[in-house]
Parts: C-alpha cells; structure tokens; sequence
C-alpha cells in the first residue's frame, strides 16, 4: 500500500480527532496535507504542528491572523474561508478527502473535492441527505469514490464485499435507540438539553448527539443509504440493538443475513475508509465474545420517535424534500441546545417545515442551496413562535 495524502475537513470536532489519531498509529501510511476548522483555531493550531501539515484553513476569518501567526515559524500555510476550502481540495497533492464537517455546511467542500474526482471519506451524512441525486451522479460524472464513514454505512459496505451481483433483500440498520429508549413519551417531552446529550454508547459533537436522541440521526441514515447502495426505501429496515456491537446487517434473497460487528469505536469505520481495500491493525478493544453476553433487538417506536416516519416521508416523496427536512432539523436542534424549544419541538418544526417549505420536484444544485437557505428562515419563524408560547 502507498502511502496516501489525507485533506481533514473539521479536524477539531470528534470524527477529526478520532482521524488523526488513526494517522498517529500509521504515520508511514498516512500524510496529513490539509486540516480545516470552522472555529477551534488553538486546537487548530496544535494539530497543525503535532502532523506537520501542508496547509491548514481558519473558515472565521477573523481568526485568521491568529493562526496565521502562530504558523509562520512553522512553514505551514494558512488560509481562510470556505472558498479556500473548497480550492485547496482539489490539489494534486490530496488523494483522499475526509468530510466531517457539520451539517449541511459540509456541502459545498464535498461537492469541490468530488468534482476533482478525489476519493471521498464520507462522515457528513447530510451531504447525501441534502443533494444524494445530485452528489451521486456528479461522483459518477468524476469517477469519484465515496466510501462511507457512518459507522453503520461502513458496516453495510463491508456485508457487501465478495456479494456483488447477489440481490439485497433488506438493509437492516441499527440504532442504539440514544439515552430514551426505555423512557415514557411523558418524561421525554420533557428532556433536558443535559439529558439528551449523555448517549450510553458513542462519544459524537452535540449536534449527532441530539440527533440521535431525536432518532433523527437514524432518519438521516436511512436516507443516506439508499443514495450510497442504490436500494429503495422499503428495503431499508431500522432496528433498534442498544449493546451496539453489530453496526448494520445485509439481508440477501436466499435469506441469509450478513453482520459487522465490534465494539462502538469510529475509528475502525475511520481507517478502513482510508485504507480501502487494504485493512490494517488497530489499537482498539477487540471483541471478547465469551464476555459479550446477550445481544438485543428490538422495533423502534415511530410514536416516542417520530423522526424516523419523516425521514421515510421525505424519501418517498423526493426532490428537495430531504433537504427541507434537514434544515429545519438543524435550526430546529440548534434552538434545543440553547433552551429555546422543547425535545418535540424538534420533530414538529421538522414536519411544519415539510409541510410548508418550498418543495421542487427535480431541483438543481442551485435550487438546493436556496432551499436550505428557505428553509432556515422558515424554521426560524416557527422557533420564534413556539420559544414566545414557552416564555408566555
């Protein structure tokens, strides 16, 4: 295996840290050429030195004398912006791109990397959930790899090595069903941002913690799997499996079902992305299982969790339907952090959102844009509206 050239888009978030500490466990593998932050310009900074990267982006450009400054002894590049972004990972000098940045700001640098036919690490699920239609043919268009980083898309990827030409009767798959599986809807609708944020099973930013609280998280993947593996909506099962040891399941035709397994740990989803096809050891904890005792499974509740109805909602009817969901998810989760609205907030600005936002049968990339764009103002509204009920 050659060593190959990583570009990190959000190294200082979790999926970023998580990257570079499967880069210090292969550095004769791996090379860090760029790193990019939205706004962690020290921790920004550290990871710079620490990996000696070629070029790192501030995206706050007000931070950018900063960074600027503290790098120059360094000989490390610096730039800022998203434009810089987005011109820095078409390089000659990149081989794979990693995108974790949040949401759907992620977008515009996927699409930059794909059009330069890079191969793509994909952790910004909302990518596909936005523009899959689009993303996917343009990847086609390239001749763009997209390997999924989604613990859950990474494990159905793997079920699907050695099968090719088999026919898929479902893709199942699972949730851990986040901090209120056992709850009452009760006491749910009363959750706390501090209570949705302590999810039992993986250590993720706010955002996907919440999302995974709501089971929205869930809801995105479901979306994302069908423009990753080109299957249908009614084949994409959702199971609900707390212990998270098996990350997703293919189930084929003659009825045999395929799992990957391993304890909750994205940098196994990580370093196979970059690795592809090669696998190479880990410093992680390996499956006992003597010790792993009883697995569980169970359906998920589409009333406690009504995100996942959407997500299938917004599937079936296409478009940029997907997208207006996932705006108003993340206007919607950024209220919920900040005590503006309640847990089902979430979901009924979701739905309102869906119902009222401005839906294009056969958008453009264009079109998607101003969609988000729409659809933030829109959610916004509503905020507004349910925040002065809750005050009043």
């Amino acid at each position: 295996m050659e060593k190959r050239r990583i570009a990190i888009l959000g190294s200082t978030g979790s999926i970023g840290r998580q990257a570079l500490d499967v880069i210090s466990q292969h550095k004769d593998l791996f090379e860090v050429e760029l790193l990019t932050a939205n706004n962690s310009s020290e921790l920004l900074i550290q990871q710079a030195i620490e990996f000696n990267a070629n070029a790192v982006v501030i995206c706050n450009e007000s931070k950018y004398d900063e960074v600027a400054e503290a790098l120059q002894p360094h000989y490390i590049k610096v730039f800022a912006g998203m434009q810089s972004v987005c011109d820095l990972v078409s390089g000659d000098n990149i081989d794979i791109v990693l995108t974790s940045m949040v949401g759907f700001s992620g977008l515009e640098s996927t699409i930059a990397a794909v059009k330069a036919g890079k191969t793509i690490a994909l952790a910004n699920k909302e990518t596909l959930v936005a523009a899959g239609q689009l993303v996917m043919d343009l990847a086609a268009r390239h001749k763009a790899r997209i390997l999924p980083v989604d613990s859950e898309h990474s494990a159905i990827f793997q079920c699907l090595m050695g099968s090719a030409g088999a026919e898929i009767e479902k893709i199942h798959l699972t949730a851990s069903g986040g901090p209120f599986r056992t709850w009452e809807r009760d006491a749910i609708a009363a959750a706390t941002p501090a209570q949705a944020l302590k999810h039992p099973n993986w250590s993720m930013g706010s955002k996907i913690t919440i999302d995974s609280a709501t089971m929205m998280n869930k809801g995105l993947e479901i979306i994302e799997a069908r423009w990753l593996f080109g299957t249908e909506g009614d084949k994409i099962n959702v199971v609900v499996h707390p212990e998270s040891i098996i990350h997703s399941m293919v189930e084929y035709a003659d009825g045999s079902v395929i799992a990957q397994m391993g304890h909750p740990d994205m940098r196994e989803a990580i370093q196979f992305a970059f690795s592809y096809p090669f696998r190479l050891p880990l410093n992680n904890r390996k499956l006992n299982f003597a010790e792993l005792g009883n697995m569980s499974f169970f359906a998920p509740d589409f009333e406690k969790f009504p995100s996942l109805g959407l997500a299938y909602e917004a599937l079936e009817k296409g478009g940029n339907m997907a997208c207006i969901m996932n705006a108003a998810n993340e206007a919607a989760v950024e209220a919920y952090l900040k005590g503006r609205i309640g847990f089902y907030d979430i979901t009924d600005i979701v739905a309102g959102c869906m119902a009222q936002g401005p839906f294009l049968a056969s958008p453009d990339m264009e079109d998607i844009f101003r969609t988000n764009e729409e659809t933030l103002k829109l959610a916004g509204e509503m905020t507004d509206r349910l925040s002065a009920k809750i005050k009043s």
